[in-house]
């Protein structure tokens, strides 16, 4: 029995809109609890309740999901600023990074970074990755406040910018100290905003 003006029946089941975001929550998930090696494209298909062909049609291999996973997360928790100054733009981005490691999943990313960046150069090639995504964002935000005639120092250096940061986080991560507090970002940019000025 064929449909009305030619047209094909559909086969399968129809696209899951959401099929996409919860299989890269589960993959964070999963990643935290596990590292790298111990998460799994089967334990995360059965997770977010989907069958590995539906993770592989989107994702050619684990790294790949893993990647886009991690990527997706600190896009959402730590998004880029453009506040129409520096001084705006830090402030939101150091808030926004102190409330995500202020959260267990956020002291976990730091732990599970800290295990297995060299024991893991796939997971290094990540966190490198991320890295130099926010120093190329870092390098942009510095980028438009010189356009807009704010004196920014010639020696003003992205690298440094994110690396100081990224260095407290970690290092309170190693030592179970508490991690800043969000109200301290005022106190952090202060610090970044006397190396970066005229």
């Amino acid at each position: 029995m064929g449909t009305e003006h030619g047209e094909k029946p559909r086969r399968g089941r129809p696209r899951d809109p959401d099929a996409e975001p919860r299989i890269r929550r589960y993959a964070v998930q999963l990643l935290l609890e596990r590292g790298f090696d111990g998460m799994t494209v089967d334990d995360v298909a059965e997770a977010a309740g989907v069958g590995k062909a539906t993770i592989y049609r989107r994702w050619a291999s684990k790294d790949l999901l893993a990647n886009d996973a991690m990527t997706d997360l600190f896009d959402i928790e730590i998004p880029d600023a453009d506040t129409g100054s520096i001084e705006g733009d830090l402030r939101q981005v150091y808030r926004d990074a102190l409330a995500f490691v202020n959260r267990k999943e956020g002291v976990a990313l730091i732990r599970l970074a800290i295990t297995e960046l060299n024991r893991d150069e796939q997971f290094a090639a990540f966190y490198r990755s991320f890295l130099q995504r926010r120093i190329a964002l870092t390098a942009a935000a510095l980028e438009r406040a010189r356009r807009r005639g704010e004196p920014i120092r010639a020696s003003a250096d992205p690298v440094l910018m994110v690396q100081w940061l990224a260095g407290i986080l970690i290092l309170r991560a190693m030592t179970g100290e508490p991690m800043p507090a969000v109200e301290d970002a005022d106190h952090l940019v202060a610090m970044t905003m006397r190396t970066i000025m005229e």
